[in-house]
This record gives C-alpha cells, structure tokens and sequence, in this order.
C-alpha cells in the first residue's frame, strides 16, 4: 500500500515502522512539521493520535476522521504545541444530519460551501476531467455472477488487494422481481390447506416486528406466512429465512397486490402507516398496523372515510387493527373484568425516559413526536378500562428549549362520567417502573406496576397478582387478531376506539396549543366521515 502511494500520489510515504520516521518528516518538511495530519485508521491504540502530535508542527491541525481514541498524552506535544484536535463527520457538513441526508435540505452554499454532497460532486468532477486518477486503486475485477469469488479472496487473504470493481451489464433493466424463500416441505402441505386460511405479508420487519409480532403469530395449519417486505434486500431476505415467510421483496407491491395474501402486517416507520393502511384495505386486505395509525388529522379523516363508505351489512369489510398491545395484557383484562366498566377515576403515569431531539421519533414529519407516536397507548388503555370514549381533553406541558412535549399532563373526560389523567414524563430516572396504572371505582382500587405486578384493594382487604415476567399483552394481542381473520369475528378493538385514540392525540396537541380544554369531537372533522351514528 505504502509502495502503491509513493509510485502514484504521495511526494513521501513511509509505513509507520520506519526507523526515523519522525525525523525524516522533519527534513521533509525543512524542520518545520505537518501544517495538518489526517487520521484515517481504524484501532483502539492510542498511537495514531499520539504519532500525529509528534510530527505536527506548533499551532497545526490534527483532523480524526478515522475509529480511533482521542487519549493523547498532554506532553510532549499537544500542550508545547498548541496543536487543534478537529474531528470530521467522514464525508464533510450535512453527514448524519437527517435533515441534510434524508430530507434533502441542503445548507445554503454562502455560509456552507463544502457540504458532504458538493464535497462529492467536485471529487467526481476532479475525476471526469482527468485531474485524479484513481484506477491504480483497482487491483482486481470480477463479473458480478463471480463475486462470491472476491469474498473468498478476502476472507480467504489468498491475494493483496485494495480495491475490488464488480462489472455488470449496464444495458439490463434492473427488475426487482420477488425472491422465492419457500422449501419443499412447505409446497408440500399446500394440497392440504383449508378454503379458510390466513396469507399474511408484512410490510416492514424490523426489530420488534421480529421480537413481539412474527413470534407470536400461529405457524402451521390455517396460517401461512407469505411474503415480507423491508427497506432493505438483506433484510427481508433475513427475515424471511428466519420466520419461514415463502417469498421475499423489496416492493410493497409483491404484498399488497398479491391474491395468495389476504392479511397485512405494517411494521414500518411511522410517516408511512397512513398511507400503507389505505393501500392495504382498497385491495381487501385485513390490516393490523403497528401505531400510531397514521401522523395528521387529514390522513385519519382519509382512511375512516373510506371505512365508513364501504361499511355494508350485505359484506365482510377487511379488518382494521392497530397495535395497542396493552389492553390485551392478562393483569389489564383481570381488571377489566373486576371493575366491569362505567364510571371510575383512572390514573396513568409513565416514565417515559428521554429519547434524543434529533431522533426520526421526535420529527414531526416522521415519527409525530412522542404524543401522536406514543401517548396514543395510554389513550386506548383507559378507553379499555372505562369502557367509553373520551368527550374532552386538556393538557399542560413543562416547557423546554426544544419543545418536545414530552413533559406533560393530560385530563380526559368520557362519555359515561369517568375522568382519566395520563402524566407522561421524559425526566425521570430509569431506575423507577415505567409504567403505573391506578383505577378508583365504587370503593374498590386496582394498582398495575408495569404489567408485572397487579394489586387489588376491595372491602379492606389486598391481593397481588405477580407475574414472572412482564407481559404487555402482545402475544394475545396478536392472537386476538388472527383468530378474528381467521373465524370472520368482529376487530378485537372497535372502529371506534381505533379512530378516537389517534383523534385524541390531535386534540391534545390543539390544547398544548391554545391551552383549553377541546371536545374531542369538533367541527373540523366532516359528518360525512365517518359513520360512528354520532356527530364529529
């Protein structure tokens, strides 16, 4: 590599084992020293950061772009030296900056002129026009049908090599055609399925997909796992060998379109539910959406309308269901059955814990921020619990510099006279429970200590229920819904609760804004919306 550098681009190079090195850096540089050292290796020795402060010159520059520890020893360099340590985002300005990256909002030229893009670009023009050449970097070449071989090369260290170019035939259409994953074993059985059965697809398969959904999904018999589609080729090909799924796609449509497939699972990012949810019920397909349901008041209106217009008692309407796994946890449904409904004071606090302001959860655009993103859960708990939809809302929220909101208290008030607060809270220590549940109703009171412990306080006396482990409900909570599809039951949750629970979050984010108390049912959304035999 050294050898490489000095034939084609370096004035000098030397590996880092040269005896001298230090001092034929020096001569090099007529006693002067590097203006600026450039790291780019990858360890954990502290030797990299410390060669760059011996050969810097007084007042130059060490710029870390490489994996490596920033430990330097104080003497004999750095401090003699007044050196400046700079670490750089690899590819320049606008690196991991979602707004920059995948937002596409670039940095105005005037006050940024290097960005990681125009960064790129002039490499690419240095290039075109014959300025940089780089082709001495490319030591081997293989057709793209033969690249397993280059990985052997590799793995293997059977040659020196530093850079590998796959060749293809730029003249093909590129077509992303479905990948079969199913074995003979399961092609098999297919002579033996049942005229009822559920084909389901998912659409998104990320890392609670795989912890809380696929594994609790019935496998054999009258369920059958057809397709799955993710953001990226290898995962949905990982997800799909791992779950047993028959086909693999980069295309949503593979899913939504396909006759084999009557039930769809949306695991994606949240900016995205919205929008798969229509697609997915105007082709006749159950849903099941992990939440929120959608991000805006008008994608709600949106899909509940088109609920409303094809809701018939002469046919089956494709099932809706979103992931409020909570109320299907047992220690949830024993107090449920305890209580029976009607009115009752209800009390949900949750130590939420702080999540970054730059995380997709906290944009707007994409996760909805932490109300429409989260809170809805705690909505549709105590609407479980009461048994009624809420009528009004009102929330307050501790300011902060970002205003996340997500410091708040939350009142609601229901249809049968319950009264219900949802205290969220994203400053608190993680060594208390995150959840804690209190509901006060004709003498008698439950406490819920983060679905592990359940307390019963009634006629003077206590009991406790304590589970093994935590249970949120989402294994029942997904069983409810296959055998809903399966046996043509009703949802496990209404359309009604579906709809109030996201309505809510919007409600509670117009107090925040106006600081009142607003009717969840107001007059920006239509009477023609949705059929609910209430006015909204």
């Amino acid at each position: 590599m050294v050898g490489i550098a000095a034939r084609n681009c370096a004035d000098l190079a030397f590996a880092r084992n040269t005896p001298g090195i230090e001092s034929k850096v020096f001569d090099f540089t007529g006693g002067l020293g590097c203006d600026a050292v450039i790291i780019t290796a990858a360890t954990h020795s502290l030797d990299p950061i410390n060669f760059a402060g011996a050969v810097a010159r007084k007042r130059g520059t060490i710029v870390v772009v490489g994996a490596v520890p920033t430990g330097f020893d104080r003497e004999p360099h750095f401090y003699k030296k007044e050196l400046q340590v700079r670490m750089s985002c690899s590819y320049g300005p606008g690196r991991y900056d979602p707004q920059y990256e995948e937002k596409g909002i670039d940095y105005p030229a005037a006050y940024v002129r290097w960005t990681e893009n125009r960064n790129m670009q002039a490499f690419q023009e240095l290039i075109y026009s014959g300025k940089i050449d780089v082709s001495y970097l490319t030591t081997h070449t293989f057709k793209l049908e033969d690249a397993p071989k280059a990985y052997d090369m590799m793995m293997d260290k059977s040659e020196p090599f530093i850079g590998i170019l796959i060749e293809y035939d730029t003249s093909k259409e590129i077509v992303r055609d479905r990948v079969s994953l199913q074995r003979s074993e399961v092609r098999s059985q297919r002579s033996d399925r049942g005229k009822q059965q559920v084909g389901i697809g998912f659409i998104g398969a990320g890392s609670y997909a795989q912890s809380h959904l696929l594994p609790n999904i019935p496998k054999g018999g009258k369920v059958i796992l057809k397709g799955v589609m993710t953001s990226t080729g290898t995962g949905s090909r990982s997800a799909g060998e791992r779950f047993g799924f028959e086909f693999c796609t980069g295309d949503a449509e593979d899913i939504l379109c396909n006759h084999e497939l009557n039930t769809v699972f949306i695991a994606t990012r949240h900016d995205t539910h919205a929008n798969y949810v229509l697609e997915a019920l105007k082709a006749g397909k159950h849903v099941f959406v992990e939440k929120p349901l959608c991000l805006t008041l008008e994608d709600l209106n949106e899909i509940f309308r088109y609920q409303s217009a094809i809701r018939s008692p002469q046919s089956t309407m494709p099932l809706l269901m979103v992931g409020y796994n909570r109320r299907f946890s047992p220690l949830a449904v024993r107090i449920e059955n305890a209580f029976g409904g009607g009115a009752m004071a209800m009390t949900y606090r949750v130590n939420a814990g702080a999540i970054p302001p730059d995380s997709w959860i906290q944009d707007p655009e994409v996760g909805g921020g932490r109300i429409i993103g989260e809170v809805c859960h705690f909505v549709d708990f105590l609407t479980f619990m009461n048994g009624s939809l809420p009528v009004s809302v009102y929330g307050t929220v501790m300011d902060g510099p970002r205003n996340l909101n997500d410091v708040l208290n939350i009142s609601l008030k229901y249809e049968n006279g319950s009264i219900g607060t949802i205290s969220y809270f994203a400053n608190g220590d993680k060594s208390l429970s995150k959840e804690r549940v209190e509901i006060y109703a004709n003498g008698c009171t439950a406490i819920l200590d983060d679905f592990r412990e359940l307390t019963m306080y009634s006629r003077g006396r206590k009991k406790t229920k304590k589970l093994m482990s935590q249970d949120k409900g989402q294994k029942l909570e997904v069983a409810a819904f296959i055998d809903a599809t399966l046996h043509g039951k009703e949802a496990p949750i209404s359309v009604e609760e579906i709809h109030s629970a996201s309505l809510v979050t919007f409600r509670i984010l117009e107090s925040l804004r106006t600081g009142q108390v607003v009717k969840v049912f107001g007059t920006d959304f239509t009477d023609d919306a949705v059929d609910f035999g209430k006015a909204v």
